[in-house]
């Protein structure tokens, strides 16, 4: 059982790395859906540390998010650490879809016009980290451990949801611009939001794998 942390974890890498290629096909060559695609640009871009770099840091953050489900499903006492560690990495999501919502807008609403101000949206994206780590402190303080990851998750889950409400739209509209890449940063708020949804789903997989590995060993879970 105490493998499963990482079994989880891998599994959302894998699952990130999977739709990579869809995705940035989705963004950037949606004709590759209609006839046979030529993969080396994607293969190519999939080779970079664009890609594992970030995929490489939301797997942490998952580690983060189920330090408090793995102290739940081993019986052991949850103390402050672990629940400050889920709780940085939830805001470090929700953060994350702040900012792909804020810097989809920004492309609409900038165009093509060379506006160097995107570091406002990154900002935005910081002081958002801030915010919700204060925001999930408060409002699951008192609240039992397994509720306080409830919590959480429904509000990844609801949040991811709105994120890509912003993000599908805005892409669609910069689709249909004549860009050199296609709308990139609408892109990355589409990345955002999938990664986050994927991300919410991490701790009720691990609870899915303890159930199992409980009913096949009733012994060793009860030594």
């Amino acid at each position: 059982m105490k493998k499963w942390p990482f079994i989880v974890a891998g599994l959302y890498g894998l699952a990130l790395l999977a739709l990579s290629g869809p995705l940035i096909m989705f963004a950037f060559m949606p004709e590759t859906f209609s006839k046979p695609p030529n993969l080396s640009d994607v293969r190519e871009f999939l080779a970079s540390g664009w890609v594992w770099g970030p995929i490489g840091v939301m797997v942490l953050a998952q580690f983060a998010l189920l330090r408090v489900p793995v102290a739940i499903a081993s019986r052991r006492p949850v103390t402050q650490r672990p629940l400050l560690m889920t709780i940085l990495g939830a805001a470090f999501m929700m953060a994350l879809l702040v900012f792909g919502a804020a810097i989809s807008l920004y492309e609409m609403a900038v165009k093509d016009k060379g506006d160097d101000r995107v570091w406002m949206v990154v900002a935005l994206g910081i002081v958002s980290w801030i915010f919700w780590a204060i925001y999930f402190y408060v409002t699951t303080k008192g609240a039992s451990p397994d509720a306080q990851v409830a919590g959480i998750r429904r509000s990844l889950w609801k949040g991811s949801i709105l994120e890509l409400l912003v993000a599908i739209p805005t892409h669609i509209v910069a689709r249909h611009r004549d860009y050199c890449c296609a709308g990139f940063l609408t892109f990355i708020g589409l990345c955002c939001g999938f990664s986050v949804m994927l991300f919410a789903f991490g701790p009720a997989v691990y609870f899915l794998f303890v159930e199992r590995w409980r009913r096949l060993h009733p012994k060793r879970d009860a030594s």
